[in-house]
């Protein structure tokens, strides 16, 4: 049995059987909608993302909140209490401020816990990047590295998971400032689909456009040729803001072409698809470097 947990937070979009299976705590993060405050758990016990994406299309915004300091601390402290130690996977700190929050939080309790461990490494990675980071971590956990072995595996393989995604509305790339509202309207009226990617501070960068759909889909799937390192034996996660089908045609693609076995599909939850928007796609998998 492990003598320690690994904590993430929601924005991982782990499918809850993988939680389960990998015994992860995950801190769920809360997000607003209609004036209501839901947190956003793998189960989706309090919105399924169905509900949501069809709130977003009826002209509903979500505005998201961060994990602050006490909920960071609650969370590792709790794991302590069991005699446990902790290594948090945390939320890009390029895109968020609850990676920080977990670094206050475990300095804190590492003071106050002198007896135990507790680590938090900046996964740099978003959505189901930062899950397969962390279902990467947990594998190890599994096979029973330790838990500084862990943390230095995730410090030097945090850079090489590649995220690639496309979406098929500029509105809400838009709304979050990634585009201008000129790019957004030509963009629109033309079907140019940006393509974009997480870059090595952990920020969404612009890397190329498509035309159309099909073209941006097919982009994605091109990358892992590009980029990806030995495809054919590693695992890949692809998540979808409520278009499972596109999700389905990019697996299909990468089966294809590359070989790849095993993938993981699930929908992109409401804390990374307020700023995404519906029809949103996105790929990763491990490669030479981001």
């Amino acid at each position: 049995m492990s003598d320690y947990i690994i904590i993430t937070d929601s924005s991982c979009d782990l499918p809850d059987s993988l939680v389960k299976e990998l015994e992860l705590e995950v801190l769920p993060l809360s997000f607003i909608m209609d004036g209501k405050t839901y947190r956003n758990y793998p189960d989706n016990r309090e919105m399924a993302p169905e509900e949501f994406y069809n709130k977003e299309k009826e002209g509903i915004m979500a505005t998201t909140n961060a994990v602050n300091v006490g909920e960071a601390s609650d969370a590792i402290e709790a794991v302590l209490k069991q005699g446990k130690d902790v290594l948090v996977l945390g939320f890009s700190s390029g895109l968020s401020t609850t990676y920080n929050s977990f670094k206050i939080a475990a300095e804190e309790l590492a003071e106050k816990y002198p007896e135990r461990k507790v680590y938090a490494v900046d996964t740099l990675c978003a959505s189901l990047g930062q899950g397969m980071l962390v279902y990467q971590a947990a594998k190890l956990r599994q096979q029973g590295k330790s838990i500084e072995e862990v943390r230095d595996w995730a410090e030097q393989n945090k850079l090489r998971q590649c995220h690639w995604f496309t979406v098929n509305d500029l509105f809400f790339l838009k709304k979050g400032g990634r585009v201008s509202a000129a790019t957004a309207v030509v963009g629109t009226m033309l079907q140019i689909k940006p393509v974009m990617h997480v870059d090595n501070e952990g920020h969404l960068i612009k890397v190329d456009t498509a035309r159309g759909r099909k073209a941006s889909l097919n982009a994605l799937v091109d990358k892992v040729g590009e980029l990806g390192e030995d495809p054919a034996s590693q695992t890949m996660f692809i998540s979808n803001s409520d278009c499972l089908e596109d999700a389905q045609y990019v697996a299909d693609e990468i089966k294809k072409r590359y070989g790849t076995k095993e993938i993981i599909i699930n929908s992109i939850g409401p804390v990374i698809g307020a700023h995404t928007g519906p029809g949103c796609v996105a790929l990763f998998f491990t490669g030479k470097h981001r």
